[in-house]
């Protein structure tokens, strides 16, 4: 499908129920093929950047196959009291190497621009026996992989940029490594620590970790560090910024890990509740959940939405006043973030979204892409290096126009910009199948909860 256009949706209502976590998935699947024993997997979230490290870990020896269970998948209700519809639910088994991979000569990963699987593999293959190249989509060899290279080398790793220097793709020559005084710098992207943290246990030594700069998205890191947990591997946080990781240890199986629902994946659905009228609840994310990003929820409610909060569930319903505007920092949910930015179109005043610098390494510039298209809506937007402020026409939400909305091969702009569709002009977006990286099927999710009148 080439674009799709949403007419006015007045309002919103119901209950959606949202695929695996990303994040979580494919930190799952690395650390139980590294384990001892065999995982069950289950609400595996079934996209492209999964296949990705699915596809890369079957290559390097481990077996992964489907299983069957049955529980809920991905459903939505537009009646609250109803409950979502049972489906076939997806799990996978996993049985685990019980270390790290040793391969016997050449292979050549292809990773497309999952950067999720890009980063935490570069790590685990450098300290694996066999020769490793990395490639993936052009959009991966633009998003920057220095920090972590760097870092790997610094502890022995021999790893070579095949084109651009600080990129991918890349060529690894696995060696043992030992481990020692590690330093890396946290302030471009999350991912550079957690890629450590998930191989620094396998190491002949211990390794005392220190993270220099700003670090982003922290709370990206306090969830791989609960994930090597419950796979019973030691991580000290010393303080905020330095971590103690003993060597020679093993990850074991926990025998069955629930992967969590998306907590960005259900930024959307919250939000259509607040801007809607609502009640949304959104169900496999709650205040038990282990992703910064259900944090979002904190940001509606500062806006003026009501937010109540179970174990495994949010509910989003609009205040008794608009929505207001504001500066918000929010480093810590990136991600998220971005559904804040379209958001703003429905809120009055300006809304300011600081911190956010690592927008722009993102699977395209996506400061640059978010400014460019709230314009085409008829926002007054001004974008600084780290930082975004939109500010809806005089008319509000009424003032908006229809606009094809590029979507820059990016998921999570295709996603955010479907919340325009609650103005009466509508909107079209371009390459909406570009949601499959994460959540395929979003848009007949969104669409089961939203109604024309």
């Amino acid at each position: 499908m080439d674009n799709l256009t949403l007419s006015y949706r007045a309002r919103v209502a119901g209950t959606v129920r949202v695929p695996g976590s990303k994040s979580i998935a494919n930190r799952a699947l690395l650390l139980a093929a590294l384990a001892e024993g065999t995982t069950q997997l289950d609400n595996m979230l079934i996209s492209d950047d999964t296949a990705r490290m699915r596809e890369a870990l079957t290559e390097l020896g481990v077996m992964i196959t489907e299983v069957d269970t049955v529980g809920a998948k991905c459903t939505s209700v537009k009646n609250a009291s109803e409950k979502p519809q049972v489906e076939n639910l997806t799990s996978l088994q996993v049985t685990g190497l019980g270390g790290l991979p040793a391969f016997s000569g050449a292979l050549s990963l292809f990773l497309g621009n999952a950067g999720t699987a890009m980063r935490p593999l570069a790590a685990v293959l450098s300290a694996s026996s066999g020769e490793f190249e990395l490639t993936g989509e052009p959009r991966m060899y633009e998003r920057p992989i220095g920090p972590l290279v760097d870092a790997l080398k610094s502890l022995g790793a021999d790893i070579e940029y095949q084109q651009t220097e600080g990129f991918p793709p890349l060529l690894i020559r696995g060696k043992e490594l030992q481990g020692g005084l590690l330093r890396v710098d946290g302030s471009m992207s999350s991912q550079y620590v957690s890629a450590l943290l998930m191989l620094l246990p396998l190491l002949a030594g211990d390794t005392r970790l220190q993270l220099v700069g700003n670090v982003v998205s922290k709370p990206y890191i306090d969830l791989t560090i609960a994930m090597m947990r419950s796979f019973s591997a030691r991580v000290e946080q010393v303080n905020e910024r330095e971590f103690f990781i003993p060597g020679q240890q093993q990850y074991k199986s926990p025998g069955v890990y629930w992967i969590e629902g998306d907590a960005s994946s259900a930024s959307y659905f919250l939000a259509a509740g607040a801007i809607g009228q609502g009640p949304v609840t959104v169900e496999g994310v709650g205040s038990e959940s282990l992703q910064g990003d259900r944090a979002f929820a904190d940001v509606l409610e500062a806006m003026g939405a009501e937010v109540s909060w179970g174990a495994r569930s949010i509910r989003v319903a609009a205040g008794k006043q608009d929505l207001q505007g504001g500066v918000f920092d929010l480093n810590h949910i990136p991600d998220a973030a971005m559904t804040i930015a379209t958001t703003a179109l429905f809120a009055s005043g300006s809304t300011e979204i600081r911190n956010i610098a690592n927008w722009r390494l993102k699977e395209t510039d996506r400061l640059h892409a978010m400014a460019t298209e709230l314009r085409k809506c008829g926002a007054d937007v001004v974008e600084g290096d780290d930082w975004i402020r939109i500010t809806p026409p005089p008319a509000g939400a009424n003032g908006l126009r229809h606009a094809e909305i590029a979507t820059y091969d990016d998921h999570r702009m295709a996603m955010c910009f479907a919340l325009v569709s609650f103005a009466e002009c509508g909107v079209t977006i371009l390459d909406p199948e570009c949601c499959k990286k994460t959540y395929p099927n979003f848009f007949a999710d969104f669409s089961d909860i939203v109604y024309s009148n």
